[in-house]
């Protein structure tokens, strides 16, 4: 009977063996390992879309030079104009290059809403322009959208210079933050946001074509996911939300 019974269990072999210093130490090594790995990944996700964003650009740019010289050497009225506003265009671009390239002094609060709104912009131009004209001939009416397109491009610089050494393509909250209430910010809250989509849809007027009407409406929404986006970073600001109750974000009446 001895040899047949087994021995009694200890109650630590019951309750199973304690983990040893080095096994507890790996959990949490383990847990850090798995988090630092979805943030590499993450961060290698908005890299490699942020560096699509900028050849996307340059691409779209490249055709906007190359679609502005051949309508100013096709001649005729509409050609002309069309070439002309292509050019303008492209200073509106090289002028905010610096801005749009320029390193940081603050960390970006997000980068997902920059990637939407900068693609969607090139977009626009892009579609804006690869199609023909569809105008057969010049009509005092095509002033109109131009007119839109100035008026856009006027709003954003007025914006960007009440705002000064603030003004950045990034969604940034800093220590020295001021809030900006004179300029255009007297009667809207995201005056840049307004004049770039106001001068957009100018350029897409004058083009009208069905693609560049549809990159548009994607602009829009980005700049409405923006929008908001940035309001969430600077609702803290001490006096933001008695500014934002007194002012629409892009369009009066709108929204």
């Amino acid at each position: 009977m001895s040899e047949l019974a087994s021995e009694p269990m200890s109650q630590s072999e019951l309750a199973g063996e304690p983990l040893s210093q080095s096994e507890l130490a790996s959990e949490p090594m383990a847990e850090g390992i798995r988090v630092s790995t979805q943030v590499v990944r993450r961060f290698s996700a908005m890299a490699l879309a942020a560096l699509l964003t900028r050849v996307l650009f340059v691409a779209g740019t490249a055709l906007l030079a190359v679609r502005a010289v051949t309508h100013l050497a096709a001649g005729g009225t509409v050609h002309l104009a069309a070439g002309l506003l292509m050019v303008a265009y492209l200073a509106w671009v090289v002028l905010e290059i610096r801005v749009t390239f320029k390193d940081q002094s603050a960390a970006a609060a997000e980068s997902g809403t920059l990637v939407a709104y900068a693609s969607s912009r090139t977009l626009v131009g892009i579609c804006a322009v690869l199609p023909a004209v569809p105008w057969s001939g010049w009509s005092p009416w095509l002033l109109v959208p131009v007119a839109v397109f100035g008026a856009g491009i006027a709003l954003r610089f007025a914006a960007i210079r009440a705002l000064g050494a603030q003004y950045t393509h990034q969604v940034v909250r800093r220590d020295d933050h001021v809030l900006v209430t004179g300029g255009p910010y007297r009667f809207l809250r995201h005056p840049a946001y307004s004049g770039m989509l106001l001068a957009n849809a100018g350029f897409v007027a004058f083009f009208a074509n069905p693609a560049a009407v549809f990159a548009l409406a994607l602009l829009a929404a980005a700049l409405g996911w923006r929008v908001v986006t940035e309001e969430r970073v600077l609702w803290p600001l001490p006096g933001y939300p008695e500014f934002a109750a007194t002012r629409p974000r892009l369009i009066p009446g709108v929204w």
